[in-house]
């Protein structure tokens, strides 16, 4: 059996897994170790047996075991408690009956993403244990989520499970008041969620469409259940219209920027519906940021080309965001807009300061949208440097293989 059968598994299974040993046991801290290792059991087992006919019950009943064996101590006993467990397929817990079986489908995730993002912690600490915990995102991805060196996730992560651990959190249902900051902190988790999966932080492909497609059933879910909720439906529009370019984006592995798609691949069906949202809710009152991000998208979406782009109302939309939900990747997207409408130069002096930021100055999208607006000023031995740089701080290989391909079109020597 191969590994990516035994891979996309754990990744159906994981949140249900997790969310009933959290319910068995309460210690996210633990319950996470011990998925991990039921997933690690399962990897060797599986490999050699097949994939049992419950792997839900299967990874359940080997994690739990090995939450009892930690209090008692006893591994002497783990190699007989994987084999009862490939044996019996589960129990009624385990194995919910027919009529809640897709209740419990469909909403163990989002449930989950509740649980963890729990009052005790920062809304910060609260999304990146809940991508870790539940998203099953690496702590170099959510590390690149947040900009900040993957040493330093890890060791938010571990202090974030000590807190809970220490003020001995619950993992209940929230009470209706604290709903909202609830909602908002899983709002994060999904468009998160949805990021690494539109454009991968590591590896060889550009795109995980599977993360991406589940970020956007989460908010789905979570629109259908607050429905009046403008940010949500902000933040489902926003998805729909980025997930829409997904086919243009990339050519034989190879990134494909934006001014070149193709834009008859792009999906006419997710654009027409993230536009129909966003027109429902833009003149409702309040707008945030999501809302603002799916108007930038719609404005893409809807431009016939690149040409046509309406860079200046684009640069409205960035600028009410950066009234909104001010921040360093909203300054450099505004660049990229105000360079396009106004002048390279005026861009430029966006990004300036961003370069004294150090975690700016860490993130490649920092040189890359320099290098850009240097290519249009004309200074191509700036353009080519600061293209570099950003190859060399990149850790995803198609845009690496992107930013040498146009350095070597700018100096050919």
């Amino acid at each position: 059996m191969s590994t990516q059968v035994v891979e996309d598994v754990w990744r159906r299974e994981s949140p249900h897994v997790l969310a009933a040993l959290l319910r068995m046991y309460g210690d996210l801290g633990d319950c996470e170790d011990a998925a991990q290792e039921a997933a690690e059991a399962a990897a060797r087992q599986w490999h050699r047996d097949g994939v049992p006919a419950n792997p839900r019950g299967w990874l359940i009943r080997v994690a739990s075991r090995r939450l009892i064996d930690r209090v008692r101590a006893d591994s002497a006993r783990e190699g007989r408690e994987e084999a009862v467990a490939v044996a019996q397929p589960g129990d009624a817990y385990l194995a919910p009956p027919a009529d809640r079986a897709r209740h419990d489908e469909a909403d163990d995730t989002l449930r989950l993403f509740l649980l963890c993002c729990h009052p005790s912690l920062s809304r910060s600490s609260q999304v990146a244990l809940t991508l870790h915990a539940v998203a099953g995102l690496s702590t170099a991805q959510i590390a690149a989520a947040y900009l900040v060196p993957e040493r330093t996730m890890t060791q938010r992560l571990t202090r974030a499970r000590s807190a809970l651990r220490a003020t001995g959190a619950a993992f209940e249902l929230p009470a209706e008041a604290e709903l909202p900051s609830r909602i908002a902190a899983v709002l994060d988790v999904c468009h998160l969620m949805f990021t690494e999966g539109h454009t991968r932080s590591t590896g060889d492909a550009l795109v995980d469409s599977t993360l991406a497609e589940e970020a956007i059933r989460l908010a789905r879910q979570l629109h259908a259940a607050v429905p009046d909720h403008d940010e949500v439906a902000g933040a489902v529009a926003l998805m729909l219209l980025t997930h829409a370019r997904t086919a243009a984006r990339t050519d034989g592995g190879d990134l494909v920027p934006l001014a070149e798609q193709d834009r008859s691949r792009w999906d006419q069906e997710l654009i027409a519906e993230g536009v129909r949202i966003l027109e429902r809710v833009l003149p409702r009152g309040h707008v945030g940021r999501f809302q603002l991000q799916a108007a930038v998208a719609a404005v893409h979406a809807e431009a016939a080309g690149w040409e046509q782009t309406d860079w200046r109302q684009i640069c409205l939309l960035y600028a009410m965001l950066a009234r909104v939900a001010p921040g360093p990747v909203v300054t450099l997207n505004q660049a990229v807009a105000v360079g396009m409408a106004f002048g390279p130069e005026d861009g430029l002096v966006l990004v300036a300061p961003l370069l004294d930021d150090p975690a700016m100055r860490r993130h490649h999208r920092t040189h890359a949208v320099r290098a850009h607006l240097l290519e249009m000023t004309g200074d191509l031995v700036g353009a080519v440097d600061a293209y570099g740089q950003a190859a060399r701080l990149t850790t995803s290989l198609p845009e690496q293989r992107y930013l040498n391909a146009r350095i070597r079109r700018l100096d050919p020597n």
